[in-house]
């Protein structure tokens, strides 16, 4: 795999990353954030992680998936056993978490992704759909009841899965892997005839979409005292659809961005729910009708920046073209 290349694009992203980690956690060691803050900014790190494993699946790979709540319900629920029935470190359990979502997936995998378009999203939804139902019905984890967990989740946490997971799908969709990903979005034909494996790579691309998604179970269980069933309904799959649709598919950077945007906006109408889900349709059609490639379509935040470092090259310092 071609790892990522560490240039200054790479050394400032991560020299940005790590002031915005210490500005904010400064703000909440200083009781300039309070409780409400600092939920609001995890429950953004887990659907910018949600958003960024769905953004693999359906924007990289191209398979139209609505399952991806299952994945989300099997990370959430395998850390929760593992830290309150067998007293693992919390680190553990996320780990924990992302490989029980990551089996999922090659379970779910294997089988239906020979499928394609809407057959494929219904098997996915499906699954999705038997998972909720068998935790509904597994008194063991507390069936429709719930579990109670203990929120171990902070905000250091859920920055270091968030930052992990962006660097391993950029990683993975700027390797030779990546390439054949994309190669299956956008002729599944035409790669099967380059001899591209494309059911082993849509098998990959979908086990580390839940494997990310079942670290964000991991932060989502751990961030509330209880964790039940109906939490992980198909409505929630269509949320993490929402948000990489009006990002952009094909667009990790679109994706990000419409999941800080979503979910401050769903967390100032939580008090209104009617409202929230009248505006969630709204903007879907408006997108749909003006933008249907998504705020950033296929093109990353970078391009901007190279586009007009590009303009700027352009000319010389009195103003005139170069050319």
């Amino acid at each position: 795999m071609k790892y990522v290349k560490r240039g200054k694009g790479f050394w400032l992203s991560i020299v940005l990353a790590l002031v915005v980690f210490s500005v904010i956690q400064a703000m909440i060691s200083g009781g300039i954030l309070n409780i409400f803050h600092v939920n609001t900014l995890i429950t953004i790190g887990i659907n910018i992680m949600l958003a960024a494993s769905l953004h693999l699946i359906i924007g990289i790979t191209g398979q139209f998936s609505i399952g991806h709540a299952g994945f989300l319900a099997v990370g959430a629920y395998s850390s929760a056993v593992m830290t309150m029935m067998f007293e693992m470190p919390f680190a553990v359990a996320i780990i924990i978490g992302g490989l029980a979502a990551a089996i999922a997936g090659l379970l779910i995998g294997i089988p239906s992704l020979r499928l394609k378009g809407d057959y494929l999203a219904i098997a996915t939804l499906g699954f999705g759909e038997i998972v909720r139902i068998a935790l509904l019905n597994f008194d063991y984890v507390g069936g429709a009841s719930g579990m109670q967990v203990m929120p171990l989740s902070t905000w250091a946490w859920t920055f270091a899965c968030v930052l992990i997971t962006l660097v391993v799908i950029v990683n993975f969709t700027n390797s030779t892997h990546g390439r054949a990903c994309i190669s299956i979005r956008e002729d599944e034909t035409a790669a099967d005839a380059m001899g591209i494996n494309t059911t082993y790579y849509k098998v990959v691309a979908f086990a580390v979409g839940a494997f990310f998604a079942g670290v964000a179970g991991s932060i989502f269980a751990h961030n509330f005292y209880i964790i039940q069933p109906s939490n992980f309904g198909f409505l929630k799959s269509f949320d993490i659809l929402i948000i990489v649709v009006l990002g952009g598919l094909g667009s990790l950077s679109g994706a990000v961005i419409a999941a800080i945007l979503l979910t401050l906006v769903s967390t100032f109408l939580q008090a209104y729910p009617e409202t929230r889900m009248i505006l969630y349709s709204i903007i879907l059609i408006i997108t749909m009708l003006y933008r249907p490639q998504g705020l950033l379509g296929t093109r990353e935040i970078t391009s901007f920046f190279k586009k007009s470092k590009k303009a700027g090259g352009d000319h010389d310092g009195t103003g005139q073209s170069v050319a």
